[in-house]
């Protein structure tokens, strides 16, 4: 029987970048010509937005939110270190980078066997081209530990269950790890200390009617117009996803911490804020659930919900929320961290451990099965 540990990290792009390009989201939003000039003008935002942007375009408070994300990815380092599982198992979009216009699966599990991977050689995020915080050359490599057989083993499970999840043992489009994956291994690694642990990465398609149309990024109100691409899955769907994960894994041999990574709303995609800010509101409601234990409130979320929101990529957690209702695990820490400038809100969270040996609670009947 397994063990199973519960985790949340954001992977912001901009945070392996420096400081005076934290706001590059917002600077670049800032010079849509169809966003009203009343709108982008400082004087009508709020205060809060008003004093993180500054006199320099918010490179003073870049320090600052920096400081509070680097605080949640060492309180979940700890946990992950503390609890030393034989593999972990992540949570993660792709947008446009692996998966393209051949085929989008819904989900799929990467088994990946080891591979070194050059994190700076070629980034489709928005630091593209820019040093990264550490200064690391392009040519930089790193060591990504895989775990196939129990991909594999989880695939099979998960078919038993009735979830009939895509697999891949090779990239297609992308032949690193899209950077939902490879961000949370190196933002978990800020010391460069080295990551030791196995990943086996899940992708969830967040970005849905986005995906290839907008090929999952950023876009002008002039692009309106675009052909949407079917949706991605529904929250339901993606909370069911983890309670049928939670079920595998605690039937098998392996000590496993699952790991849900992203950010929460993203400005980019929240017309109702001219996408100049994230849903602060829409998130706080979300995360005072996940404080409160109501992991239910999740699971009843809808799609337009999340679309309207700006929540795409929060559907990278919805699977760990699954997880944890179906365990009966409770959060025993979490952090949110607020911004209006720095386009998305970040979390990070950690639950008990469930153990196999009974230490932490059993699985609880699925009552909401079905």
């Amino acid at each position: 029987m397994g063990d199973i540990l519960g985790l949340g990290v954001s992977h912001y792009p901009p945070y392996s970048g420096h400081d005076d390009n934290m706001a590059g989201i917002l600077g670049y939003t800032l010079n849509d010509p169809d966003i009203p000039d009343s709108v982008k003008d400082p004087a009508a935002w709020p205060e809060p937005m008003r004093r993180q942007w500054g006199d320099d375009n918010g490179k003073a408070a870049a320090a600052q939110h920096r400081a509070a994300i680097e605080r949640g990815f060492r309180k979940v380092r700890e946990a992950l270190d503390e609890f030393k599982p034989d593999f972990v198992l992540i949570w993660g979009d792709d947008q446009y980078e692996n998966f393209r216009e051949d085929i989008i699966p819904a989900f799929c599990v990467m088994a990946y066997p080891t591979r070194d991977l050059r994190p700076w050689e070629k980034m489709s995020t928005s630091i593209a081209g820019k040093p990264n915080y550490w200064n690391e050359p392009k040519e930089t490599t790193r060591t990504v530990h895989g775990h196939p057989d129990a991909a594999k083993m989880l695939v099979s499970g998960l078919i038993d269950e009735e979830f009939d999840v895509a697999y891949a043992y090779e990239p297609l489009h992308f032949k690193g790890l899209p950077h939902a994956f490879l961000n949370a291994i190196l933002y978990l690694d800020f010391e460069r200390a080295g990551f030791p642990y196995p990943v086996v990465p899940m992708q969830v398609n967040c970005y849905g009617r986005r995906v290839i149309s907008y090929h999952g990024s950023f876009s002008r109100f002039a692009d309106a117009g675009r052909p949407e691409d079917p949706p991605s899955p529904s929250p339901r769907r993606c909370f069911e996803l983890g309670r049928a994960v939670a079920r595998v894994l605690a039937r098998s041999p392996y000590r496993v911490a699952v790991l849900a990574s992203s950010s929460w709303s993203h400005a980019f995609m929240v017309d109702k804020t001219w996408r100049l800010n994230p849903d602060i509101g829409g998130d706080r409601a979300l995360y005072d659930r996940l404080v409160a234990g109501d992991l239910t409130h999740w699971r009843e979320m809808t799609r337009a919900q999340i679309e309207e929101s700006g929540q795409q990529e929060v559907l990278n957690w919805f699977p760990l929320m699954g997880a944890m209702h179906e365990l009966g695990c409770r959060l025993t820490w979490s952090d949110f961290v607020e911004t209006h400038i720095f386009n998305s809100n970040k979390v990070a969270a950690v639950f008990e451990p469930w153990l196999a040996s009974g230490a932490a609670p059993r699985p609880r009947e699925a009552a909401l099965r079905g």
